[in-house]
């Protein structure tokens, strides 16, 4: 009774863009698909990653909006299996990413992400960024493209910047192993390989030095 989004339009409707949002906090979710629900050329369909991320290969997109921070958001090995459902179904996803950090758009960018925008944009920049993902052509927020430009450079894979990722997050090798369905022998020569790339002593060291480039 208290929904006030507005009424579902007719999915047959081939002027309508289906957009899918992923984003782990409730709130901020809520309200950014209440207002590009506001767009009459959009749907929105709101939901978080962490309930169920099986659940949403399954529902229909023309486009899938993702936040890439915060400790409920999708790491690369889940946002490459959503991009493989996306290939089979046309949907592009476009990501919502803070600048300064290169490695989380080197990640979407090896993900197959179409469309890049900062997370402190306008409203109008999300909406033409969406319009265009869904025409399936690329778009970058201009406040994101030396970040871009930045990340073709690194010396990390997209594999190791996932594991430095979660190991920042102070990850143990059983639970990163774990999480990226690998096993603890191969966590390891990643992180052997991310010590000897990043120039570090250590582990602690290198995503010190990750963190500082804006890698992780």
């Amino acid at each position: 009774m208290f929904d006030k989004r507005p009424p579902i339009r007719a999915l047959e409707d081939p002027n309508v863009i289906q957009v899918l949002l992923v984003h782990h906090l409730g709130l901020l979710r809520s309200g950014l698909a209440a207002l590009l629900n506001d767009a009459s050329d959009l749907q929105v369909r709101d939901v978080p990653w962490s309930n169920d991320p099986g659940r949403l290969r399954a529902l229909r997109a023309d486009v899938c909006v993702v936040d890439m921070d915060g400790p409920g958001a999708p790491d690369v090995a889940g946002m490459a299996e959503l991009c493989r459902h996306m290939t089979s179904t046309k949907c592009g996803l476009l990501v919502l990413a803070t600048p300064g950090r290169p490695g989380a758009l080197r990640r979407a960018y090896d993900a197959q992400a179409l469309g890049f925008v900062n997370k402190d944009a306008t409203p109008q920049k999300l909406l033409e960024g969406i319009r265009q993902v869904a025409a399936g052509k690329r778009y970058v927020d201009e406040s994101l493209a030396h970040d871009l430009l930045r990340s073709a450079e690194m010396p990390l894979t997209a594999r190791e910047l996932s594991v430095l990722s979660l190991a920042a997050k102070g990850a143990t090798v059983s639970e990163i192993a774990r999480r990226l369905h690998l096993s603890h022998g191969t966590i390891r020569n990643y992180m052997s390989a991310i010590t000897r790339k990043t120039g570090a002593r250590n582990r602690v060291d290198a995503i010190r030095i990750s963190q500082g480039a804006g890698w992780v």
